[in-house]
C-alpha cells in the first residue's frame, strides 16, 4: 500500500520541488498539494513547467486520511498545522524553522515569537540525513534542517566528529535568491539581483546561526556571512577553519565513504555550484593552506534540493526504511 501524503504550501519553490520529486516516487501517493492563494487551479498554471497537480485550501486536508504531511509553510504557520497532522497520526516533515532549535526561548529569540507548541521541541529530531540517521528511523516528527546549515554543517561533520574542529569558523556562504521564497520583495527583484553580489544580515544576525552552533554544540564558534547570488537555484560555502594534523583528504573520503548524497572530490578539484544542481548532493573539495594553518572546505548543494525538498524526503525514505535514494536519483 501506497505511503498517503499531503504538502501544505505547495506552490512555494521547495513545495513545487517536493510535488515533482513525490510524483515520482513509487511508493508514495501525493493525496494533496494544499496552498493559500491559488486554490482550484493546478500548480502549472501558478508556476508553469511544474506538474499539473490539482490545489486544495488548507483547510480541506483531511488528515485522517493521511501518513505523512510536508509542512512548507512560514515558521509559527507550520506548528500550528503541524500539530493538527500530529494529533490525526501523521508523520510531520517541516522545511520550516519551527522544530530545529531545542529551546522555546531561543526560539523566540531568534523568530521574535513564542513557539506555539515549545512542548514538541524536545520530540522533534534535527533531519541532517547523513549524521542524524538512526535517530530518523521511524521518526514522527522531523525538523528538516535549513539550506545554510545543510551547506556549513556537512562540510564541518568530518572534523569535528574526529575532535578536530576549534577556533572559530569563518563560514561566507552564497545563496540563489530562490532562498527567499516567492514573497514579493524590492531587494529580491531582478533588477535589484542581476550582476550584483549582496550581503545580508551581516553580524552574525541571520537565523540560521544559532540553528548551526546548536549542532555544533561548543566544538567551534562560527562568523557567519550570507550572500544573495545573482542566480535563482544553488548555494556555495566557503569555510575556514584551523588546519588540523594529518591526512583531511582522506578523513573526509573515509567519513562520506557510503553516503550516496555526499560527494568529496580528488584533492586538487573545486567544488562549485553546478556539480550539485537539481541534485540532492552535498559536493565537498578540501584545500589545505599549510603557510597560513588553515583549511578552507568548500561545500556546495542545491538550496532548493538538499537544502530543502530532497532531503525531506531524504529523510522520509530514512524514516520507513526505504532505500534511502529512492525518488532522488
Amino acid at each position: 500500500m501506497s505511503e498517503r501524503v499531503a504538502i501544505l504550501g505547495a506552490t512555494g519553490y521547495s513545495g513545487r520541488e517536493l510535488v515533482e520529486r513525490l510524483r515520482r516516487h513509487s511508493r508514495v501517493e501525493l493525496v494533496r498539494a494544499a496552498c493559500r492563494q491559488d486554490v482550484g487551479k493546478n500548480l502549472d498554471q501558478v508556476l508553469p513547467g511544474a506538474p499539473a497537480q490539482p490545489l486544495c485550501s488548507l483547510e480541506d486536508v483531511d488528515f485522517s486520511q493521511l501518513d505523512t504531511v510536508f509542512l512548507c509553510l512560514p515558521h509559527a504557520a507550520s506548528a500550528e498545522w503541524g500539530e493538527h497532522a500530529l494529533k490525526a497520526g501523521c508523520r510531520v516533515i517541516d522545511l520550516s524553522a519551527d522544530y530545529r532549535l531545542k529551546s522555546a526561548e531561543l526560539y523566540k529569540q531568534v523568530y521574535n515569537l513564542d513557539h506555539p507548541h515549545p512542548e514538541r521541541l524536545q520530540q522533534a529530531v534535527y533531519g541532517l540525513t547523513e549524521l542524524h540517521r538512526p535517530q530518523l528511523q521511524d521518526a514522527q516528527l522531523i525538523a528538516n534542517p535549513g539550506c545554510y546549515p545543510t551547506s556549513v554543517l556537512l562540510g564541518l561533520a568530518p572534523l569535528q566528529k574526529a575532535g578536530l574542529l576549534g577556533g572559530l569558523v569563518v563560514a561566507d556562504s552564497k545563496s540563489g535568491v530562490s532562498g527567499a521564497g516567492r514573497s514579493a520583495a524590492l531587494a529580491n527583484l531582478h533588477g535589484e539581483v542581476a550582476e550584483n553580489l549582496r550581503p545580508y544580515a551581516v553580524g552574525d544576525k541571520h537565523r540560521h546561526r544559532s540553528e548551526m552552533l546548536q549542532q555544533l554544540n561548543g566544538a567551534a564558534d562560527l562568523l557567519f556571512v550570507p550572500q544573495v547570488a545573482p542566480c535563482f537555484r544553488g548555494m556555495i560555502s566557503n569555510l575556514y577553519v584551523d588546519l588540523p594534523e594529518g591526512d583531511v583528504q582522506r578523513l573526509y573520503q573515509e567519513f562520506y565513504a557510503n553516503e550516496p548524497f555526499v560527494k568529496v572530490l580528488p584533492a586538487g578539484d573545486i567544488a562549485q555550484m553546478a556539480h550539485s544542481r537539481q541534485t540532492n548532493l552535498c559536493v565537498l573539495s578540501l584545500h589545505p593552506m599549510p603557510e597560513q594553518g588553515k583549511l578552507v572546505v568548500i561545500s556546495t548543494i542545491d538550496n532548493l534540493v538538499k537544502g530543502a525538498a530532497g532531503q525531506a524526503l531524504q529523510n522520509l525514505n530514512v524514516a520507513k526504511g526505504w532505500p534511502e535514494t529512492e525518488g532522488l536519483l
